[in-house]
């Protein structure tokens, strides 16, 4: 399937997208512990189904998976001064593994792939 300038920006948007939703749950995951962590998960999987259903093809769960991704890790890391986001709990490790999971299954599953026009009708 080629890139067209139309997709490719609809792929950035994702991406911009999945990095805010990544951030978002980080700090919701942490501040209400049980409902904060499924409230991001849940965020993070519509986000995932919805860029696969909008472009119709993996690559729509793929984008904002990847800007999920860089954005927790840079939240995982500590800096120079000893601040960090994510305390070592089972809410950070739930929400690391669940995230992934997620894009995971939202990649993988994609959609179905329908038969074209002529081929629905064999015997027309």
């Amino acid at each position: 399937m080629s890139v067209t300038p139309g997709r490719a920006a609809v792929l950035v948007v994702l991406f911009v997208l999945g990095a805010l939703v990544g951030t978002a749950g980080a700090l919701l995951q942490g501040g209400w512990f049980p409902a904060g962590l499924l409230l991001a998960l849940l965020g993070a999987a519509g986000l995932f189904h919805g860029g696969t259903r909008l472009t119709g093809g993996r690559s729509g769960a793929l984008a904002p998976a990847a800007g999920w991704v860089l954005a927790v890790i840079l939240l995982t890391a500590s800096r120079p001064e000893g601040d960090f986001l994510f305390g070592a709990g089972i809410g950070s490790y739930l929400f690391l593994l669940g995230g992934m999971a997620v894009a995971v299954m939202c990649a993988t599953l994609g959609l179905p792939r329908q038969p074209a026009a002529s081929a629905a009708r064999l015997g027309k």
